[in-house]
């Protein structure tokens, strides 16, 4: 039923047609005039249409989301492989930032031999194209880089305001999991924000302890968000988007995150996390993005 329809509908002088009262006349006072009962209902269906933004079905937030998706890696024509994919990334800000975490990046780039940092995007026309990137932001502390990309801007991803993300929120993220493997064509996976969570708590006995988390229990911790849903290597530096409107909340670690959290288990779990996305906001602020 359109919004013409809906408004006619409740418009009609319900009350004698339903009800004890149905088929009694009613006085002109009690029935009140046409034209206000046509305005009480605009006003009531009105308010029901704009109480909250419509989110999109996530198939068309996967189609917006994709093309600022991006394989971050290594080329060197003299080497084989050519390419060596390291991780995922995303565009945003200008269009010739990408962002990703920052141990997705090689310690050293072997300039001497030709080898240089690259993206590699596909547009939405599923055309796909190499970038020369440079680094120029690293935030260690929370495993973040900020990449500059040579080239005309791409689409950028919008980033969700600080402070909003909830336990239970509808979250989906797209990166590249398993590396070439499984072809470079981005892959999505859904779930929810399940826990808002300290990246490292203290172990029960010293023996607990290892060299990394007594580095980030020195350094202070912070929160992160837990997924119910799985990623795989290669999906970090990801973007985690919130699965309404596209918007990221966070990005995507499976590394430094599962050194500290997990540092109990000897075996890591299935667990996903992600770094709030507020701390690339933060990195980017320092790089004037």
């Amino acid at each position: 039923m359109n919004f013409w329809s809906l408004l006619l509908a409740a418009s009609i002088d319900a009350p004698g047609v339903l009800g004890s009262d149905a088929g009694k006349p009613r006085s002109a006072a009690q029935r009140g005039s046409a034209p206000g009962r046509f305005l009480a209902a605009a006003a009531l269906l009105g308010s029901l249409l704009i109480a909250g933004p419509v989110a999109a079905d996530l198939p068309q937030v996967i189609e917006r989301v994709k093309p600022s998706v991006v394989v971050v890696g290594t080329y060197q024509r003299t080497r084989s492989p050519q390419f060596m994919m390291r991780g995922t990334g995303f565009v945003v800000g200008d269009g010739r930032h990408v962002a990703t975490n920052s141990h997705v990046l090689p310690e050293k780039i072997d300039e001497a031999a030709g080898e240089v940092l690259v993206i590699v995007a596909r547009s939405a026309a599923a055309n796909v194209q190499q970038r020369a990137a440079q680094s120029v932001a690293v935030d260690k502390e929370h495993d973040l880089a900020l990449l500059r990309i040579d080239g005309a801007a791409l689409p950028a991803l919008s980033l969700q305001a600080a402070g909003t993300v909830r336990e239970g929120q509808s979250v989906a993220f797209t990166g590249f999991p398993i590396g070439a493997v499984l072809g470079l064509s981005p892959v999505t996976h859904r779930g929810i924000i399940s826990a808002v969570t300290p990246i490292v708590l203290p172990g029960a006995n010293s023996s607990k302890l290892n060299a990394k988390v007594i580095q980030r229990l020195r350094s202070g911790s912070f929160d992160i968000y837990q997924l119910d849903a799985t990623a795989y290597p290669g999906n970090s530096g990801g973007p985690l988007y919130d699965a309404g409107d596209g918007e990221v909340v966070g990005i995507i670690n499976m590394v430094f995150v599962k050194e500290t959290k997990e540092s109990i288990l000897s075996k890591p779990s299935g667990i996903s996390f992600a770094i709030p996305i507020q701390f690339l906001r933060e990195l980017m602020q320092d790089a004037n993005q």
